[in-house]
């Protein structure tokens, strides 16, 4: 890839996550879907937060993740999305700016708090999030960097981003003027609810030259309209495409073109939540790939990334990350 200054450049909603360990009655009570993420308004996340229990806040977002851990691996990276003037805005930009990530993106002004999502961390380590996404929906196009995303290697975009139709026209912004400056343009699928809302839109991105696609199985199989994961894959072998399909203890499997890679899983030292596994995977493979590394060993980053996160309660990296990148390569 070109030498530029910056590896990755992501946008992204940022979002401060509420951890919690509860039981599948909660989400029963609750009337929450069980691994799935919905989007409400600031009322409704207040009452469910009162009736959880304590704690953990840490910050979080999908591409926020994912452009945080690149940064503890010693990548340079920025990241573009919207907080508020708030503790919680205040709190969001420390911690990407201690991962050594560039983030400059305008505060909200008005009454706007900073995006939360509520994660309910069930026994068997799923999350179910409901995000009160504030702040963020006001992300528009004047906050795109196109000098920032013309000095990146790579632009990565959260498939969450077009549920909010300003954030959404900011994503249309962004594309091409990647693509004016030679930057490579990629999109992490949030979810399949996701996919299934922006369908046609995502397609269409895809037929017009988007380069990475990071998805889980459910999201690739919703997105090629396949019956099964290995269709999907077929669907997803196109020239100038890299494809990623994470698909957890089973591993991951990566398309470049007509080629195919399958990745093995990493089995963490415990299994204790899911959150952020596909958004640190997707940072060890970015890594991998901004620095001249083969897809199998760029996969095998991710793959260690991602077991590192699960081993723990929320997605971001809790201790130094760094030495994972000698095991991996």
């Amino acid at each position: 890839m070109a030498d530029k200054s910056y590896k990755v450049v992501g946008i992204g909603n940022a979002v401060v996550d509420v951890l919690v360990n509860v039981e599948d009655s909660f989400l029963e009570k609750h009337g929450l879907t069980k691994g799935g993420m919905q989007l409400g308004d600031e009322q409704t996340a207040d009452q469910l937060y009162q009736d959880m229990p304590a704690g953990l806040e840490c910050s979080g977002g999908s591409v926020g993740n994912t452009v945080a851990a690149l940064g503890a691996l010693g990548a340079k990276a920025g990241y573009i999305g919207k907080v508020a003037d708030d503790e919680l805005g205040l709190v969001y930009a420390h911690d990407m700016k201690a991962n050594g990530v560039t983030f400059a993106t305008d505060r909200a002004d008005g009454q706007m708090t900073t995006a939360r999502s509520l994660v309910a961390v069930t026994p068997d380590a799923q999350r179910t999030m409901y995000t009160s996404l504030g702040a963020a929906i006001t992300l528009s196009k004047d906050d795109v960097d196109t000098d920032l995303i013309a000095e990146a290697e790579v632009l990565l975009l959260e498939g969450y981003l077009f549920d909010s139709p300003q954030a959404n026209e900011a994503c249309h912004i962004a594309l091409p003027a990647a693509r004016r400056h030679g930057t490579k343009t990629a999109i992490s699928l949030s979810d399949a609810g996701c996919v299934e809302r922006h369908l046609e839109e995502f397609r269409k991105i895809l037929d017009d030259g988007l380069d990475i696609l990071f998805a889980n199985e459910e999201e690739a199989k919703t997105l090629s309209g396949a019956g099964d994961v290995w269709s999907a894959v077929e669907w997803l072998k196109r020239d100038g495409l890299i494809a990623v399909v994470t698909r957890s203890e089973r591993g991951s499997i990566v398309v470049d073109g007509g080629a195919q890679t399958e990745v093995a899983a990493v089995k963490p030292a415990q299994l204790e939540d899911t959150t952020g596994a596909g958004d640190m995977y997707a940072a060890g493979f970015l890594y991998g790939l901004t620095h001249g590394w083969s897809h199998a060993d760029s996969g095998a980053l991710g793959a260690r990334l991602a077991a590192e996160a699960i081993a723990h309660l929320g997605a971001r990296p809790r201790k130094d990350i760094k030495p994972l990148l000698k095991q991996a390569a």
